[in-house]
């Protein structure tokens, strides 16, 4: 049998390179880790860490799984970054009027420390990003996101 005679089903490859999905992702990862860049070898913080930081930072006594409905991000990674950043005195673990089966998470004392010390740097990321954009350009691309996150 030759290749000539071996029938080859037509194939419609995804152009990722097209593909919206592909395309944010990639942009997402590449701004994510711009702004990672800093805060891991300074502060040994994982991308996962930082963004459960943010959100309690942003919404104080915050459970576990309201962090990852607010990030979207997977259960089991939320789960070990919390408990990392318990252990090494970032986040402090209580429970809600005293009942255990429900855990609160705040930021420490120590995890606000680097909180504030990343968050400017991560704004000073954003603001040379959207420093690209033109001021039409930006409320558009607001407009849009709100859009396709809505």
């Amino acid at each position: 049998m030759t290749l000539e005679t071996v029938s080859v089903p037509a194939h419609a490859p995804l152009e990722l390179e097209h593909f919206l999905p592909y395309r944010l992702s990639i942009l997402s990862n590449t701004v994510s880790q711009s702004i990672a860049d800093e805060y891991q070898g300074r502060f040994q913080l994982s991308m996962t860490e930082w963004r459960v930081m943010t959100i309690l930072a942003r919404f104080p006594a915050s459970s576990a799984t309201q962090v990852v409905e607010r990030t979207r991000m997977d259960k089991v990674a939320v789960s070990r970054a919390v408990a990392r950043l318990v252990e090494a005195g970032r986040v402090d673990r209580g429970t809600y009027d005293g009942d255990k089966r429900r855990s609160v998470l705040q930021l420490s004392e120590a995890g606000w420390a680097i909180h504030d010390e990343v968050a400017p740097l991560a704004r000073a990321h954003e603001r040379e990003l959207l420093g690209k954009l033109s001021e039409d350009e930006k409320a558009w691309l607001e407009k849009i996101l709100d859009k396709l996150l809505g």
